[in-house]
């Protein structure tokens, strides 16, 4: 019954009984782990404070099963919360600013969706990481960050929406019409119905933002941050299957 120790940040929490907490964290080595929390919610905790969504820990860990073990019907379980050391208050940091705690909120949300429980997930973790400093250093625009982590995500993931060629035929572009279905920019021989024309520089903002260029996705203007921003949700929610439910609340103003 083996104690380990890793990097963390805290994705979601939840109450458990009176006094307890369980905690969903995205571990550097060892993927997305749930553990319990015990007396953490007591104001004589010795490390609740450091159990909050966002937060950037150094964790250690008590589990019922050997490293890489199951239970018997396919979920590791909960571990335990032993020890929990701050690397970085960046929940309690954000909470303040409406624009950036939303947008934090939605990239702990789309990271556990990208997940899977106890399967490494390294790129993610980092991803998270990363964009959750950048929210805390406050040196670009919120939305512009949640769409980074989004799209950045995605490739990781297998999802990358085509932008520099037809996603269907992969004849170079720019294209005009952009379908979610198709996978991304689609030319006029492969236009499927009902697909979307947005601004080309809607199209070149999700170029730079997937590679990191932001000389270009600060210039834009607010218009095209919004359109791109809805394409970014479209795409991703299609290949989720499912609706985030922090994404609405993001302010995009």
């Amino acid at each position: 019954m083996p104690l380990y120790r890793d990097e963390a940040v805290v994705l979601r929490v939840h109450k458990l009984g009176e006094a307890d907490r369980i905690v969903t964290l995205l571990t550097r080595r060892h993927g997305r782990v749930r553990a319990v929390g015990k007396g953490v919610r007591r104001t004589t905790s010795r490390f609740g404070a450091r159990l909050e969504p966002g937060s950037y820990i150094d964790v250690q860990l008590y589990s019922r099963l050997p490293e890489g073990q199951a239970a018997p019907d396919g979920r590791r379980g909960l571990d335990v919360v032993q020890q929990t050391e701050s690397l970085g208050a960046f929940g309690a940091q954000l909470a303040g600013d409406y624009a950036r705690w939303t947008a934090a909120s939605a990239i702990c949300e789309t990271a556990e969706r990208l997940t899977e429980e106890s399967e490494p997930a390294l790129r993610l973790y980092l991803l998270v990481v990363g964009a959750l400093r950048a929210l805390v250093a406050g040196e670009h625009d919120p939305g512009l960050v949640l769409d980074a982590f989004l799209v950045r995500a995605m490739s990781n993931a297998g999802w990358e929406p085509a932008l520099r060629e037809c996603a269907k035929c992969s004849r170079p572009g720019p294209h005009a019409a952009f379908n979610v279905a198709a996978g991304g920019a689609v030319c006029d021989d492969c236009r499927p119905a009902g697909s979307a024309r947005p601004q080309p520089a809607t199209v070149e903002l999700l170029a730079a933002l997937l590679s990191g260029d932001w000389s270009i996705a600060d210039a834009s203007d607010d218009p095209i941050r919004r359109e791109g921003s809805g394409l970014v949700a479209a795409h991703l929610q299609w290949h989720l299957e499912r609706g985030l439910r922090s994404l609405p609340l993001v302010d995009r103003a």
